[in-house]
Formats: C-alpha cells, sequence, structure tokens
C-alpha cells in the first residue's frame, strides 16, 4: 500500500512540474508581447501597383523573427491529462505598439501632424500584432480619413491630396479623370452642389487616386485604400455555397460604372428594372472584369447596393459583392473604371 501510495505522489507532482512550466511559459509571453503566429494575410496592406500580392503564412514565421509554434509533445500515459488555459494565437506587438503610440502622440500635440501620424499608422498595417492593435490602428486611420481625406481641408505636406486651380473651361468629370478619381468624390469634398457651378480661377481639393479595395471571404469585410494608404472598412454580403464570390483579381470594367443598371436573372432570364420592386442590385453597379488566371474567364460579377440589408455579412448572394445601399453609394464616388482593383481573398 505505501508503494501505492508514493506513485500517485509522484505522477502528482510531475504534473504540477508540468503545470508550473506552462504558467511560465505563459507570463514570459505576455510581458514581452511574443504571440506564436504571424500576421494575418488578409491584414497586409497591398502595394497595389504591383498585381502580385504577397501573402504571409502565420507557420512560416514573419518579418520581425517569431517563430512558428512548437509541436506539443504528446503526454505520457501513466500521467493525467493536465487542464491549460489556451494561449491567446496572436498578442500584442511591442513593436506595432511603439509606432502606434507615436503616432497618437503627433496627433495629440499642437498642432496635429495628422499626415505624420497617418503614414505612421499605416505603416503599421503590415506588422504582425493583436486583434485589438489592427482594430486600434483602423479605428484611428478611418477617423483621420474625415479630417485630410473626405473634408476641404488639405496639408502641404500631403502627397495623396493637394489644390488644384481650375483652369478657364475646366469641368469637373475632366479634373476627376486627370487625377483618376471620380468627379462625385470631388463635389463631396468641395461642397459643389453641381458641376456646372464650379468657377473658372477657384481653388479646390483634388485626390490623387486611384482607390482600391481588397475583400476577405473569411471576414466579410471590404477595406478600401487610396493608393496604398487604408481609408476604411465596409461590411459585405458574398457569394453562397455552390456561388463562391471567385478568388483573385478584378479591376471595375470599362464602362462597368450604372448608377441604376437594368438587372437579368442570371437562372430565368427574367429582366427587372430599377423601379420593379424586386430589384435586387440596390443602388449602384459597379462590373467587375478578371485579371488573373482565377478570374478572367468569370463574367456577371460586379459590386452593388442590395434590397435585403440582412443578407450583408452573409453568404447568400450569387457571387456578386453586396453593400448597403448608403456604403456602395460611397464606394461607387471613390472606384473609377479599369484603374481601381478589385482583390478577393479568402
Amino acid at each position: 500500500m505505501a508503494r501505492h501510495r508514493g506513485s500517485r505522489d509522484r505522477n502528482r507532482s510531475a504534473i504540477y512540474i508540468v503545470a508550473g512550466l506552462v504558467a511560465v511559459v505563459v507570463v514570459i509571453g505576455l510581458i514581452y508581447g511574443i504571440g506564436p503566429f504571424g500576421a494575418n494575410e488578409g491584414d497586409i496592406p497591398p502595394d497595389f501597383n504591383d498585381v502580385n500580392f504577397v501573402a504571409i503564412n502565420p507557420l512560416e514565421g514573419n518579418d520581425i523573427g517569431l517563430s512558428p509554434p512548437k509541436k506539443i509533445e504528446k503526454v505520457e500515459p501513466n500521467i493525467p491529462p493536465v487542464a491549460i488555459e489556451p494561449v491567446p494565437e496572436v498578442t500584442a506587438n511591442p513593436m506595432a505598439g511603439k509606432l502606434i503610440a507615436e503616432a497618437l502622440a503627433l496627433l495629440s500635440g499642437t498642432p496635429s501632424r495628422i499626415i505624420e501620424a497617418r503614414d505612421k499608422l499605416n505603416e503599421t498595417l503590415a506588422m504582425p500584432m493583436s486583434p485589438q492593435q489592427r482594430s486600434l490602428v483602423k479605428s484611428e486611420l478611418s477617423k483621420l480619413a474625415d479630417q485630410w481625406l473626405f473634408s476641404k481641408t488639405f496639408y502641404a505636406q500631403d502627397q495623396l491630396c493637394s489644390s488644384y486651380k481650375v483652369q478657364s473651361g475646366g469641368r469637373l468629370e475632366a479634373i476627376g479623370k486627370k487625377f483618376s478619381v471620380p468627379y462625385e468624390l470631388l463635389m463631396e469634398i468641395n461642397k459643389i452642389p453641381r458641376p456646372e457651378l464650379l468657377q473658372a480661377g477657384e481653388r479646390i481639393k483634388v485626390v490623387n487616386g486611384p482607390f482600391h479595395v481588397k475583400v476577405y471571404r473569411s471576414t466579410f469585410t471590404m477595406d478600401v485604400y487610396l493608393q496604398g494608404t487604408y481609408v476604411k472598412s465596409f461590411p459585405v454580403g458574398l457569394g453562397a455555397p455552390g456561388r463562391q464570390t471567385p478568388l483573385g483579381l478584378w479591376h471595375i470594367k470599362a464602362g462597368g460604372k450604372v448608377p441604376d443598371a437594368i438587372y437579368r436573372d442570371p437562372d430565368t432570364g427574367e429582366v427587372i428594372h430599377p423601379e420593379d420592386p424586386a430589384y435586387p442590385l440596390g443602388s449602384r453597379w459597379m462590373a467587375l472584369e478578371g485579371l488573373d488566371d482565377n478570374t478572367r474567364d468569370e463574367t456577371s460579377f460586379g459590386i452593388h447596393g442590395t434590397k435585403e440589408p440582412q443578407s450583408i455579412g452573409k453568404a447568400s448572394s450569387r457571387g456578386c459583392i453586396r453593400l448597403h445601399n448608403g456604403d456602395v453609394i460611397k464606394l461607387y464616388n471613390m472606384l473609377v473604371a479599369v484603374k481601381s482593383l478589385v482583390k478577393v481573398l479568402e
């Protein structure tokens, strides 16, 4: 009997040792902000001047030297399993945290250095970081966009927006084409109610486009970029099982932007006009054209609004990318045909 009790004591000691080692590892990781996974591919800001987007596999490390998770050895059968609290998949990145703190300090200064803060925050999006850090960065960038982009104010050091003197005979549509943005965006930013009210000699704010988007099937999210700078995100609805929105690279098709396109049901051939209550496209239609091997032969895909707002955030469309009607109008006023790229990722 004494021998049997000693065996149980030894097993219990082994359990305490294993649990103690795990606790030490967890504490060290939390102190130094080290997580077992690298960056999420879908969160890496794109270089939209290069169609070859690079993905980082979280199991292959990352650019700050985090190692992939080590395989946990199987517990010997004579030792009962130990209940261990799960470690978060991604922990705070101290390097990203430092840049975020610097950016926020720039914003709190007098005067507020908005453009420098924007660029520093945008830089962090290429780093692996915790979901909380990434959410904070995107939230701050979206709020900043209301100042440097979607307002009449412009900043001398900004390379993305500038002041433009309207020439004699100048038209908003022509100015928009010159800068690769829709004229509707220039109207919105400069508070111009009608294009014909533009006056020769006046100065307006212009935006150096084009805008691009990345769509993530796994999160039903669309991220909008001006060139390579993050602007904001929209929730989207995507293709239902069996009709999934194809992965790959697209652009807005030439002549494919239509405020109220006539809809033809791909299954029945029925034609539905915008004034019909059954019209499914909501506000705006932007036809997509494939640019890579996976999308080039795909047809009839586009970005549009919806009469079914409850479908946003779900896989319920026939393959198109749906947005809330208000959101798709905002997007329509940012994207241009041919030049604006659309990357669909898992």
